[in-house]
């Protein structure tokens, strides 16, 4: 019924032991002059600077975060849309669409995306929008630590972390001065 092929159509490649396999990406640039990734010349993405059920690491965010998560979405918030949209706005946002829905896990995945891509962040094993549904308070606290260690205080919001950057000034202390002891203030 069918016709029958020449045997040696399947072992075309038996003779040189494997079939053809792609140029590397970086051969690819050289023979078609184009850039696959030009957001990130220097290289790949960073990984997050805590692990998502690292929590314990900030205690105090764990706790806020575990009775009021909007609070620390509006501070993440804050600080990711360079304080275009405050705090407390952001936080309010969040707060209806958990409450009226339930579905928060929606809109805070965004920021999660928008983190990543500002600091080239790595997205991990999951898809932004898996880890919040799954685990929206773990995810808020691993973007709050991440802009911690990054060196933002999310307490003050944008325009004072900006004024700090600006003045040389970093957790309340000048750059570059030597820290004073706690024995030596009294």
């Amino acid at each position: 019924m069918y016709p029958s092929a020449h045997p040696d159509v399947y072992n075309k490649f038996s003779s040189s032991g494997a079939p053809p396999t792609a140029p590397p990406p970086a051969a690819y640039q050289q023979q078609h002059g184009e850039n696959m990734n030009p957001s990130r010349p220097g290289g790949g993405l960073r990984k997050w600077s805590t692990g998502l059920f690292h929590c314990m690491d900030d205690p105090g965010n764990c706790l806020i975060t575990c009775l009021c998560p909007c609070i620390t979405f509006g501070q993440i918030a804050d600080i990711v849309d360079k304080g275009t949209c405050p705090c407390l706005a952001s936080g309010l946002i969040y707060g209806l669409i958990c409450a009226s829905t339930g579905m928060g896990c929606l809109y805070s995945c965004l920021y999660r995306s928008k983190l990543r891509a500002e600091y080239d962040v790595d997205e991990g094993e999951c898809p932004d929008f898996l880890v919040h549904c799954c685990c929206e308070h773990l995810a808020l606290c691993q973007e709050y630590r991440e802009l911690k260690n990054r060196g933002f205080d999310l307490g003050i919001g944008w325009e004072a972390n900006m004024d700090r950057q600006r003045r040389g000034v970093a957790g309340g202390t000048v750059m570059g001065a030597p820290a004073i002891p706690l024995g030596m203030i009294r």
